[in-house]
Parts: structure tokens; C-alpha cells; sequence
């Protein structure tokens, strides 16, 4: 069973999860689009929900590893930190359209591996903004806000236009995995950051490091 096979499975499931669902996708279906055997998927992932945790996990370990690579510049600003964030996100997702999409709208479900995907990775995000909110409000970079409402909308910002594909495509037509949109999108964001974080009062004194 070779790299190849894993990684052919792994392309025709997220295609499949995200066109037909979950529960709508079967290991045959999978099989079959990845022109594997179906003992080739029980090799490498055992059964249908370890090939949804190995998506899974997939998704949150590059999206937590681009969190924690920006985080590492935030002694030059919480704000310049937080759009580096943004930015870098907002390309992973567009890249990864649909493994972004179906994984967002499977976190919406009660299920054991969303719980436990919550219980690591969700809350080791939530840890990164919660430090970058108030490194921001310490420095008086930002003004003084709930940081669970911040974290809220900038979660929205984020995730909608992945969440909601089909209303992005056929309503509004944009297309959300387009350069266009990535570009467009990203300095709506910014300017959220600017208008609704950002604080009028200066910077406090060599708070920032250059």
C-alpha cells in the first residue's frame, strides 16, 4: 500500500465529504473515486470515521501551525501580528477550499471527534487570539473590548465564505477560492482590524519592537 493510494483516498474523500457529506459519502464511493481497493482504506485509516478524524487533523494541524508561526512576530505589534494571522489563513483556506468547507461544516455537528478536535485545537486557537487581543489592549493598540465577542467576529469573518460556498457561488457570485477574492476579502479584514480594533490612543512607549 503505497503513499500514492493514501493520498488518492485522501483526495476522493474530501471531494465526496464535501459534495455529497459525510453520512451522503460511502468507503465504496471513496474506493471507487480514488480507483483504490476498499481494503486499501481499512490499511491506512481502518474505517470511514478515521479517514474524517485523519481530514481532520489534517486541516487544523497546517491551520494551528500558521497561527503559531505568525504568533512568533507579535513583540512587533498585536495589530501587524493579527493581520499577518489573517492573511495566512485566509490563503490556507482559499487553497484548501474543499477540505476547508466540508471540515466547517462537520464541526457544526455533536459528534466524539468534534468534541475532541475542540478540546485541542479550537482551544489552542482561542489561546492565540486571547494573547494577541490583550497584548493589544496592554499596549493601547487596541481599544477595550469583550474578547469573546472579538474572538466571535473574527471567527466569522474567517470561516463564512468557506461555510457557505454554494450562497457565495450562486447568489452573491464570488468565488471564494479565486486570487480576486483572497485579495479583496483580506483588506475588508484589515480594515475591521483598523476601524473597529484599533485604539486612537498611542502606542505606549517601547511597547513595540522593531
Amino acid at each position: 500500500m503505497n503513499k500514492n493510494a493514501k493520498e488518492a483516498i485522501v483526495k476522493a474523500a474530501i471531494t465526496l465529504f464535501n459534495s455529497n457529506g459525510y453520512s451522503g459519502t460511502s468507503i465504496r464511493d471513496i474506493a471507487s473515486l480514488a480507483k483504490v481497493n476498499t481494503a486499501a482504506i481499512a490499511y491506512h485509516f481502518h474505517n470511514k470515521p478515521g479517514l474524517l478524524e485523519y481530514c481532520f487533523m489534517h486541516f487544523f494541524e497546517q491551520y494551528i501551525r500558521k497561527i503559531e508561526e505568525a504568533f512568533a512576530s507579535i513583540d512587533r505589534g498585536a495589530k501587524e501580528c493579527l493581520k499577518r494571522i489573517v492573511a495566512d489563513l485566509l490563503h490556507y483556506q482559499s487553497e484548501n477550499i474543499h477540505l476547508t468547507s466540508f471540515v466547517y461544516r462537520e464541526m457544526s455537528m455533536d459528534s466524539q471527534v468534534v468534541r475532541e478536535i475542540m478540546s485541542t485545537y479550537s482551544l489552542k486557537e482561542k489561546y492565540y487570539f486571547q494573547m494577541i487581543f490583550e497584548r493589544g489592549f496592554e499596549w493601547n493598540e487596541f481599544r477595550p473590548h469583550s474578547i469573546p465577542y472579538l474572538i466571535i467576529q473574527l471567527k466569522s469573518l474567517l470561516m463564512m465564505p468557506y461555510m457557505n460556498t454554494q450562497y457565495m457561488r450562486e447568489v452573491l457570485y464570488i468565488f471564494p477560492n479565486e486570487p480576486f477574492f483572497e485579495q479583496k476579502y483580506l483588506k475588508d479584514i484589515h480594515l475591521w482590524i483598523e476601524k473597529t480594533l484599533c485604539s486612537d490612543v498611542p502606542i505606549k512607549k517601547g511597547a513595540v519592537l522593531q
